[in-house]
């Protein structure tokens, strides 16, 4: 035995244990060979079977106050008003639910009878009901098979054209990056000291019953760095409520009592929406007077050094039409859907908008946070009111009267994420309507317009056809419809890539622009496929001018503010304090107003409940149902797949995203 070894006897009541401790690593070796009694390891199996049988017991518990959470969220909620106008398409899947629930008895029957068909002759079939499967296996694998095979290829070709389209665009963004590509100021900058060599800027805030973000979008653009005598701001209210009308009266003469250049202006017929609103603004006579205008929606809150970062870009540049600058949100964190949102929009400015603005010179008009050129909107043609999508409209129109646009990614403007399924669910059906009725308006005066055919072909192939129609065609198709199908159609199966290894990859690629939120994923791969229901509608609607395409719902907003708002909100009542004249005229008459509203609240309140979405019930329970028909066959990623994605409508549809209403 070695000089540094120790032997050391452990006396225990059942045990006698000899140990050899040696050198160094004496307790090491003490711990790795100190032996264990058989009571103690009785004991210890004691515990984990103790465990187990506690988590079997919480298990029905968890389930039992899952159930009744969903369904007294069921009892107190409301059929949204969409999804009673929308039957045809709630109607079909309901249909194929049933099919669906049919088809797995059948198939779990035939599975417990262990049938195993192909050896069976016809002579040896015994009962009817073995014979009505086995006269519905060779229908299906004769008929039926083929079908669906077809339209899964097609699905996946469009699939597929698609992905490519976003890699491209993410390769044409990491090229302007490592390049350091950026829009660049033509000529000296305008003379500070000398406020006549800045030009005339219109500033519009158009805004409709937007009581809760008003106040400070007026103060963002009253603060905007530019000379007062060359600069006008017009707050465009298209309120229905009164009380509402004067609060914002009486916040824009308080910004006009210090100085600042502001009117109001209030229509009495509202028609067209915001299209009729800024059409409306413009036809005012002093607008002549002006070079640009600047638009920004009533959550919108630039920041003073806004028209400097934007404006300068015009100059030099006779061609420039549109300067565009990018969203930030100041409510991306504020639940899972707003951190989803946040991942989508990052994706549009920072890829999309960015490549299009920087290799083609156009992009779809984001509809606020941007500066045009007046003449630009005037030889297009002004605002349109035949569409939702206005800003869009005017876009492509300025596109082909060879109008030349540049993005910002740099100039970020502050705003606010729908907070609420319901809310974000109409924004998105408007978003995706709107484009399909403007293709069926434009495509004549594309075709014969005189720009060049590979600026034609972009405008129809990839802007209209590629990204606003097929995009949401086969997502809805492929992953709702094809994909449960083959479930019950093995003969039909989709490979694994289409259904993990390429969303996978594409997810990744979106989510590239907010890295931050790559825990977000999965989440955000199965929410896509989620919305792509909302999405097919709206387009069907728009496409076909269904009843539903001509809605207008203005995006709800809750009014948060930043850290640097609640710095310039402090600064601005202190300064409030040394005018006292001005101050107690309205807050007397805003404090007569607000008591107004409190006594209107008490006497009509509103019922606020979560609502339900039919359509993404009835698609829960297909894939669910789907997953289960896997499980007999066997299927892994399949099986997962759609347990999770069915899982993800259900949350969805019973209106546990987002904003929750008590």
């Amino acid at each position: 035995m070695a000089p540094s070894s120790v032997v050391v006897t452990i006396e225990k009541p059942n045990k006698f244990s000899l140990v050899e401790i040696n050198g160094s690593d004496s307790t090491l070796l003490l711990e790795k060979q100190k032996a264990v009694s058989p009571k103690q390891f009785t004991w210890f199996l004691f515990l984990k079977a103790n465990r187990v049988f506690a988590c079997l017991s919480w298990l029905p518990m968890a389930l039992k106050t899952m159930f009744l959470s969903v369904k007294k969220r069921i009892a107190l909620s409301d059929v949204s008003e969409e999804e009673a106008k929308s039957r045809r398409l709630y109607r079909f899947i309901k249909v194929f639910l049933f099919i669906s629930i049919f088809a797995l008895v059948l198939e779990i029957f035939a599975h417990l009878k262990k049938w195993n068909l192909n050896m069976i002759q016809p002579w040896e079939v015994q009962g009817l009901f073995q014979w009505c499967y086995m006269t519905w296996l060779s229908f299906r694998v004769d008929y039926v098979a083929p079908l669906v095979l077809t339209m899964s290829k097609f699905c996946i070709v469009l699939f597929l054209i698609q992905s490519l389209d976003r890699l491209i665009l993410c390769l044409g963004c990491f090229w302007i990056k490592y390049k350091n590509l950026k829009p660049r100021i033509n000529g000296d900058a305008y003379d500070i000291e000398d406020g006549s060599s800045f030009p005339m800027v219109l500033v519009q805030i158009p805004m409709c019953n937007e009581r809760e973000v008003f106040a400070q979008s007026i103060a963002a653009a009253s603060q905007l760095d530019w000379p007062k005598d060359r600069i006008l701001i017009q707050v465009l209210d298209d309120s229905d409520d009164g009380n509402l009308q004067l609060l914002i009266k009486d916040e824009v003469s308080l910004w006009r009592e210090k100085g600042v250049n502001i009117i109001y202006r209030h229509r009495l017929i509202r028609t067209g929406y915001k299209a009729g609103n800024l059409k409306s603004a413009m036809a005012c006579d002093y607008v002549k007077d002006y070079e640009f205008v600047a638009i920004f929606d009533a959550d919108f809150q630039p920041n003073p050094d806004f028209l400097k970062q934007t404006v300068p870009h015009f100059k030099g540049d006779p061609e420039l039409g549109l300067v565009q600058a990018r969203w930030s949100f100041v409510n991306k964190d504020e639940n899972l859907l707003t951190r989803l949102q946040n991942i989508n929009l990052c994706f549009h400015f920072e890829v999309e908008q960015q490549v299009n603005g920087a290799f083609l010179n156009f992009f779809g008009f984001n509809g606020t946070a941007g500066v045009w050129r007046i003449k630009a909107l005037e030889d297009s043609g002004g605002w349109l009111e035949r569409t939702t999508v206005e800003d869009m409209d005017i876009a492509v129109r300025a596109h082909l009267n060879g109008w030349k646009f540049i993005f910002l990614n740099d100039v970020k403007v502050l705003c606010e994420l729908p907070e609420s399924y319901e809310a974000y669910k109409k924004q998105q059906h408007r978003w995706h309507s709107g484009p399909m009725q403007l293709f069926r308006l434009c495509l004549p005066a594309i075709v014969t317009s005189k720009i060049s055919v590979s600026k034609k072909a972009n405008l129809i192939f990839l802007f209209f056809l590629l990204r606003k129609l097929i995009l949401p065609f086969y997502s809805f198709t492929l992953f709702c419809i094809i994909l449960p199908l083959t479930m019950f159609i093995p003969e039909a199966e989709l490979p694994l890539w289409v259904i993990c290894y390429i969303p996978i990859f594409m997810s990744f690629l979106n989510i590239l622009p907010a890295l931050k939120s790559f825990p977000f994923l999965v989440p955000y791969l199965l929410f896509e496929n989620t919305m792509s229901v909302t999405k097919f509608n709206a387009m069907i609607s728009g496409l076909f001018q269904l009843g539903s395409a001509y809605e207008w719902v203005v995006t709800k907003k809750t009014g948060r503010s930043s850290e640097s708002d609640l710095v310039a909100l402090a600064e601005r009542e202190s300064k409030s304090l040394n005018e006292e004249k001005i101050t107690r005229r309205h807050s007397e008459s805003g404090l007569e107003t607000l008591n107004k509203l409190k006594k209107q609240e008490e006497i009509t309140p509103l019922k606020k409940r979560n609502r339900l979405y039919r359509k993404e019930l009835v698609l829960a329970f297909l894939l669910l149902t789907a997953a289960a028909r896997s499980l007999l066959s066997a299927h892994g990623v399949h099986f997962y797949f759609l347990l999770f994605q069915g899982l993800t409508f259900l949350v969805v549809g019973l209106d546990l995203i987002g904003e929750q209403i008590s």
